[in-house]
């Protein structure tokens, strides 16, 4: 007997790992930040607390707004997107960090500083390692901080920079910046975007007749008929103006290591990740599982919408019908389940529903994306237990998450990630499920092109959530307490 989970959760987003945030910034275009609305409702899965987008125009200045909730209740109203004229705009979606309760407006980005040379507004995507040091050593030299958000130390030490030129004043702030940042930022007439050493986070550089625009993702260039140029490079930053782009190299160069959950989870899977379709790699995950880890079934069915491309590359491996056995209902939004506690008491059930004259009597493959408190996994086996069938056997599109990320994920503390506290057979057991098997880290590899499977001593991704292997020392968090894994782990 295993204790249960005192995590228990029936929300189905608390028990998956969440990116914090995208970023949209567009110069050259008029009513820019209608634009810069449009991108940002492409980046919706990056971030769904809130969001902001600031303007830029010569006769109004600066205009912002920033607002709590999806993007499409908030800046698809015309009285609200006429206070944000001009030919340039940045924006951002937010979502909060764990452990964060009564998020305040003045935490949403971007956010704004005035300088001596003019304005400027930063969005940014990641997290930064030694926040917690900087703000210390800003706040005993003067500074004031209006929000809770590691970004805001970035204005800070531009505001004591002495560089001539906003750029330069972002580039001495951000050298002394550890972790990950993939940034937009604007001035009353550049558009900059900034990626860190490592590569982290994503970001690119698009194209929509003369005016150019940089993002998250590429499906955010997608829905404004944008062409993709390239991505922005770690360790770059580029400067965008009339004048063109100017591209430069602030930082010490380092090993790129990109991170692989934006390919196992968050980006959105028609987008293009590292001159690679998320599609194309989920898929080929799935044929990897299936190679690691058969088993004789009747169905591969997908716990939507995340472990679906898995679930057709499992299927088409092994042979075995692929057939969506869950239906996710699209129409719940996040605060559906507050009213009564009966209501939220139905959790999964209200976002998952079993199709029972699929299921019935057969033996089913669910395939997901990952497994972090494991108290979702639970509830889907129980429904589909309930709908009768014969059978549930888990097959997991990631190694175990045994780790918290510092970078730019929502995760949970070690204590809450179920892979931390148990063995596979455990977790098996926990589960109630025939069989579970995570792919292995060195088959994650392979499905990404790394034919040897992962390099030990130089992985080409940042994989701490499955590895322990933190590129940079989170110091903030050492400082906290958090143990790094032992060198013999």
């Amino acid at each position: 007997m295993h204790p249960a989970n005192p995590f228990d959760s029936d929300d189905l987003e608390a028990d998956k790992l969440h990116e914090e945030c995208g970023v949209f910034g567009i110069l050259g275009v008029a009513d820019a930040a209608n634009f810069v609305a449009l991108g940002l409702h492409a980046l919706q899965h990056r971030g769904q607390e809130a969001g902001g987008i600031v303007s830029y125009d010569p006769d109004e200045g600066f205009n912002s707004a920033r607002r709590f909730g999806y993007v499409r209740d908030n800046f698809t109203n015309a009285t609200l997107m006429r206070t944000l004229p001009g030919a340039l705009a940045i924006g951002h979606v937010r979502y909060s960090t764990s452990g964060k309760k009564g998020a305040v407006i003045r935490d949403v980005q971007p956010f704004f500083g005035e300088f001596a040379m003019g304005g400027a507004a930063i969005a940014h995507n990641g997290n930064l390692t030694n926040a917690i040091q900087l703000r210390r050593e800003l706040i005993e030299r003067g500074s004031i901080f209006q929000s809770s958000s590691d970004s805001e130390c970035i204005i800070h030490l531009m505001a004591r920079s002495m560089g001539r030129t906003i750029p330069d004043r972002m580039k001495e702030a951000l050298r002394q910046c550890e972790g990950a940042f993939s940034i937009v930022a604007m001035t009353r007439s550049k558009l900059i975007g900034v990626r860190d050493p490592m590569g982290v986070r994503p970001l690119v550089m698009g194209r929509l007749g003369d005016a150019m625009m940089l993002a998250s993702e590429t499906c955010a260039l997608d829905i404004i008929g944008a062409e993709f140029i390239r991505e922005i490079e770690p360790g770059e930053m580029v400067v965008i103006s009339e004048k063109g782009v100017e591209s430069f190299r602030p930082f010490e160069p380092r090993r790129p290591q990109p991170c692989i959950f934006e390919y196992v989870y968050f980006s959105r899977p028609d987008s293009v990740l590292g001159g690679k379709s998320v599609y194309e790699v989920r898929r080929e995950i799935g044929r990897q599982l299936a190679r690691e880890a058969p088993v004789d079934a009747d169905m591969v069915c997908p716990v939507p919408d995340s472990g679906t491309p898995a679930a057709i590359g499992y299927s088409q491996e092994s042979g075995i019908p692929f057939e969506m056995g869950i239906v996710r209902n699209q129409y719940v939004g996040r605060t559906f389940i507050e009213p009564t506690e009966q209501i939220r008491n139905m959790g999964v059930r209200l976002k998952l529903n079993v199709n029972r004259a699929l299921i019935r009597g057969k033996r089913v493959i669910l395939i997901d994306d990952s497994i972090v408190r494991g108290t979702t996994s639970r509830k889907i086996r129980e429904m589909i237990l309930e709908a009768g069938a014969a059978e549930v056997h888990f097959r997991i599109a990631s190694p175990p998450t045994v780790w918290p990320c510092f970078f730019g994920i929502d995760t949970p503390d070690r204590e809450q990630l179920i892979a931390a506290r148990m063995s596979e057979t455990e977790i098996r057991d926990y589960l109630g499920v025939d069989s579970l098997n995570y792919i292995s880290i060195d088959g994650l590899y392979k499905a990404l092109g790394e034919e040897n499977g992962r390099d030990p001593k130089a992985p080409a991704y940042y994989d701490a959530v499955f590895t322990g292997d933190y590129p940079i020392a989170p110091v903030d968090m050492i400082e906290k307490g958090f143990k790094l894994k032992p060198a013999a782990e």
